[in-house]
């Protein structure tokens, strides 16, 4: 099958708070990079370059629209439309490159690590943004990680020996109820956006370092001791358009759809699915009324003060909200204090008294204190529909 490459900026984009959203600070797209986890800034490109990729033929229902994508994509409109076959035509240009079997190893994994900072800020569009919320201090959570076995670490590599890391959470499949093996993450984690580069050796470590093995620079002799339920191979993934045609280094309207959905595959051939493998999984709630929304964040941060090794959490209450292109969906924006690693962790909110999906970590400020998510509405929806049917 062939979806959306797995692929991954090697910095975190920025941008600087407007006047309406308080004292300046750097915002930062939080992607790994060769030395390590999540987020390495470079510079801002002067303007959007167009996408590599090959223009996208709607079905007859989907009328073209007049406001389009780089390279040649459809209107926000339009590909709200979209269905199966649209989607496919478009995760047919894109195809993801597995892992080799224990490719994972403790050095690899150690290695992961976020590299120093040094894009520039950029300056949001949109002016209507709300004050940003007070910083609130993340948590490590107690070992073993019982309670959060579906949120865990997607590794994968930029370039040769260049290792980087991100967070994930196993969601429902809608048409696998009970034996799903999709997760979600940022699209940052997956593509670089608009140069097309494409991330490597990408895997899923459910619940990451559950029984404390690699805590405070200690050394698990074995994958087991910090992969609890293996490490699973990415065969799969599909990322938005918006993101796909002009994601980049820096913070931007692309951030509005910096999400993405992957497939993974058990190590043992023929082994249980993800879900039954770790002992649930968490719905995706789209077009969740912002109003009702108390939101907790987890996430593996690794640029300091943390060290990518603790899963953390942030319970954030109630968002703001952060825009670049007022056309699109706001931004969900808590306070946290959680860093680069933390890109892609889930962020849940309680519906019918259940945990459900409702964005992920995208962006944040160089110096931590609150984090930006995308706003999961028809085009995430739509984009899981298709993986899920297509899987």
């Amino acid at each position: 099958m062939s979806l959306i490459d797995n692929r991954h900026p090697s910095a975190k984009p920025r941008l600087r708070r407007t006047a309406a959203a308080g004292a300046a600070g750097v915002l930062t797209l939080f992607a790994a990079t060769a030395c390590g986890p999540d987020e390495t800034p470079k510079a801002a490109p002067s303007a959007p370059a167009p996408t590599s990729a090959a223009p996208v033929t709607p079905s007859a229902d989907a009328s073209a629209g007049t406001s389009g994508l780089p390279g040649g994509l459809p209107s926000l409109a339009d590909l709200k439309k979209w269905k199966f076959q649209d989607w496919d035509n478009w995760a047919k240009q894109h195809v993801i490159t597995p892992a080799a079997k224990g490719f994972w190893d403790l050095q690899k994994v150690l290695q992961a690590k976020p590299a120093d900072p040094v894009a520039p800020p950029q300056q949001p569009t949109d002016g209507g943004n709300d004050p940003l919320p007070s910083a609130i201090q993340a948590n490590a959570l107690a070992h073993p990680y019982s309670q959060n076995p579906v949120d865990g670490k997607l590794f994968f590599d930029i370039g040769p020996s260049q290792h980087a890391v991100c967070s994930a959470t196993v969601i429902s499949d809608p048409q696998h109820p009970g034996k799903s093996n999709l997760i979600w993450t940022a699209g940052h984690c997956l593509t670089s956006g608009k140069t097309g580069q494409q991330y490597k050796n990408i895997a899923f470590v459910p619940a990451f370092n559950s029984s404390g093995a690699v805590s405070h620079g200690k050394q698990a002799g074995s994958a087991s001791q910090f992969a609890p339920f293996g490490v699973w191979d990415a065969t799969a993934a599909i990322s938005s358009p918006q993101w796909t045609a002009e994601g980049g280094e820096t913070g931007s309207a692309a951030s509005q759809y910096d999400f993405a959905i992957m497939k993974v595959a058990n190590p043992d051939a023929g082994g249980k699915s993800l879900e039954e493998m770790v002992g649930g999984s968490v719905p995706v709630w789209f077009n969740a009324p912002r109003d009702q929304l108390k939101i907790t964040a987890v996430g593996y941060p690794a640029a300091p003060p943390f060290d990518g090794m603790e899963m953390e959490r942030c319970a954030a209450g109630q968002p703001s909200r952060l825009s670049f292109d007022p056309s699109r969906p706001a931004m969900e924006v808590i306070g946290c204090s959680m860093t680069a690693g933390s890109s892609g962790g889930g962020w849940f909110a309680v519906k019918d008294g259940k945990p459900a999906l409702v964005s992920n970590t995208s962006i944040g400020p160089e110096q931590s204190g609150w984090l930006a998510g995308p706003y999961l509405d028809d085009v995430a929806q739509s984009a899981l529909d298709y993986i899920s049917k297509k899987s």
